[in-house]
């Protein structure tokens, strides 16, 4: 496994050694230890979560409020994504910042998130499985969202608007410049 910098230096991304041969392929999906050494921090993962979207569907810009704020590692089992981190920490330099990766059953990068961050992505291939390990359980009560386009963040997410698939809850979200739900 090897690790990827990103211009947020607290998001990861975490490419994996894939051995391959004519039957197929083996790799180390995820390493306590190595994960430990990589972040600088011991994070205890929970629980994981899978879901399957199809193309044009983007969910997010998620957090969840302390104390049930989550860490995530977010990989694709199936298809391609384009995974989005925002930083949404006030004493941070990065503050309102954001990392886009495009994460796929090709490149098989992970991306980490910790606390502090909104966490979004678009499906780009025809269908897509994400699987995400998170440090803490969910929380509706705690749960918040900032616009997907928010004009202040200026995401890319590589689709045109008329092709994006969104729950009401993802389209009824605040700009980031107007709530006061974020983290110290």
């Amino acid at each position: 496994m090897n690790i990827l910098k990103t211009k947020i230096p607290d998001v990861i991304i975490i490419k994996p050694s894939i051995n391959i041969d004519e039957r197929g392929y083996f790799m180390e999906c995820f390493k306590q230890d190595f994960f430990n050494k990589s972040t600088g921090s011991e994070i205890n993962f929970i629980q994981e979560n899978e879901s399957q979207s199809k193309k044009g569907v983007l969910r997010g810009l998620h957090y969840q409020l302390q104390p049930y704020s989550q860490s995530k590692l977010v990989r694709v089992v199936k298809g391609s994504v384009l995974d989005v981190a925002v930083d949404l920490r006030k004493s941070s330099t990065t503050f309102g910042h954001h990392v886009v990766e495009e994460l796929n059953d090709v490149n098989k990068h992970q991306l980490f998130i910790p606390q502090g961050f909104a966490h979004g992505f678009i499906v780009l291939s025809e269908m897509a499985i994400i699987s995400y390990r998170v440090d803490n359980y969910y929380s509706q009560e705690h749960e918040r969202g900032i616009a997907f386009d928010d004009k202040q963040l200026n995401i890319d997410w590589k689709l045109p608007f008329k092709e994006l698939s969104l729950s009401q809850k993802d389209t009824d979200y605040p700009e980031l410049s107007v709530t006061n739900d974020l983290f110290v």
